[in-house]
């Protein structure tokens, strides 16, 4: 595969948030990410639970309860345990669906799409050798909070993997990462409102300059908390996709993060606006 910023110097590129879910396919599981192909994702967001015996599982940790109906969570369980779970759909009755291990989930996507391992820092040093042992070190994105206690460790576990910190309304790290010996990409922003840096059209041209890109998150996971000023998946599919997906790509954001992947591709092919 090309690496992922000549994807991107291609075309907006979409990441299918946990998949592409609905109905009786719940999120983070194989059918979803096989969904998520389907629809034309670039990428596909995953999470990364560790069981009590250190096995690494593809779920979102803390989600226990909603997802699985289960009051035990991963991390107090073992492997064995956990794989008699099965996820519920949207209306909390048992599907089929298991939980996947990460390992069964690189070999679904190698090749065929990116992927985004949320959560690295649950288990760096696992996630690192597990990407290693399937080759896909040019095809992986690491993310952590932008803490300096992550970067040192990203920077001595896994320099090689394209890396992206977690940014808000300012980026005070783009100019420490740059000199570090890590993979930065570039960086995901969460800004709650149009007027802060990392939503500026500057801020935007400046990361540019710098080779960098910019991840932008339409996805709203609850409705107190704006990650994108409101520019969102619900605007885009209730109201009106040019103020939603739309202003994201207009305002030069590269990755669109979304749990509409389909409606948000067929939008912007419409428009003229998915090909750079």
């Amino acid at each position: 595969m090309k690496s992922i910023k000549e994807a991107a110097a291609e075309r907006i590129l979409l990441a299918a948030h946990r998949g592409a879910c609905g109905g009786n396919i719940p999120c983070n599981t194989m059918e979803a990410y096989e969904i998520a192909l389907r629809q034309g994702a670039d990428i596909v967001e995953i999470d990364v639970s560790v069981t009590s015996d250190g096995k690494l599982l593809v779920f979102h940790p803390g989600m226990e309860p909603a997802h699985l109906r289960s009051s035990v969570y991963l991390k107090d369980m073992t492997a064995e345990e956990a794989a008699k779970l099965r996820f519920v759909n949207q209306d909390a009755t048992p599907t089929e669906c298991g939980i996947s291990t990460l390992d069964d989930v690189l070999d679904l996507l190698k090749g065929k799409a990116y992927v985004n391992i949320d959560k690295f820092w649950t288990a760096m040093p696992e996630i690192t050798e597990c990407v290693r042992r399937h080759g896909m070190q040019n095809e992986v994105i690491v993310k952590t909070a932008a803490n300096p206690k992550w970067f040192d460790m990203v920077e001595q576990i896994a320099p090689e993997l394209p890396y992206m910190p977690i940014i808000s309304a300012t980026d005070k790290c783009t100019d420490d990462l740059l000199k570090r010996n890590i993979n930065y990409i570039g960086a995901e922003v969460l800004f709650k409102t149009e007027d802060v840096q990392t939503a500026s059209p500057a801020y935007v041209e400046e990361m540019h300059k710098k080779g960098l890109l910019l991840w932008a998150n339409a996805i709203v996971y609850y409705y107190k908390d704006v990650l994108a000023a409101g520019h969102s998946d619900d605007v885009s599919v209730v109201k009106d996709p040019a103020n939603g997906w739309g202003w994201l790509v207009d305002h030069g954001y590269d990755i669109i993060q979304t749990d509409w992947t389909l409606s948000a591709r067929l939008y912007l092919e419409e428009v003229g606006k998915r090909m750079r």
